[in-house]
């Protein structure tokens, strides 16, 4: 189980909260729960409804697409987080490559947080903004 300060450092670390503050992550920190998962476990299915977004706290996780991987990610990435927003079909599988801690935000919890705490919408805002951004300039040039 990760400490409280090791999950800050986490989502501190995920381009999505990099803009917030240490008092505005505690409060992402309080409302997700930590869980473990073992090596092969499915955490997210490709065109399934999400409700949840996953940050990894240990371990590795194969992102695949069409049954393809196209990436591996480590500790302080996040999975699922447009399910933090909307309940749209996922875009990915995602799959434990090895035993997993992980911190799971559903997406409830996360609209509290952000009516608690308003201005925390407009920094999650600039940074999917700078995402899309960054998405257009390697699609178009």
């Amino acid at each position: 189980m990760a400490s409280k300060s090791a999950r800050l450092e986490h989502l501190a670390s995920v381009p999505l909260f990099s803009g917030c503050t240490r008092k505005e992550l505690e409060k992402v920190a309080k409302a997700s729960d930590e869980i473990t998962m073992t090596a092969g476990s499915v955490i997210v299915d490709q065109g399934q409804t999400g409700r949840e977004a996953f940050v990894v706290l240990e371990g590795e996780v194969a992102v695949k697409r069409g049954g393809r991987k196209i990436a591996t990610l480590g500790p302080g990435t996040v999975v699922g987080e447009l399910s933090l927003l909307d309940h749209g079909p996922r875009t990915a599988t995602v799959v434990c490559e090895t035993d997993c801690e992980l911190l799971v935000i559903d997406q409830r919890h996360f609209r509290a947080v952000l009516e608690d705490v308003p201005t925390m919408a407009t920094k999650l805002l600039a940074s999917l903004a700078g995402r899309i951004r960054d998405l257009d300039r390697q699609y178009y040039g």
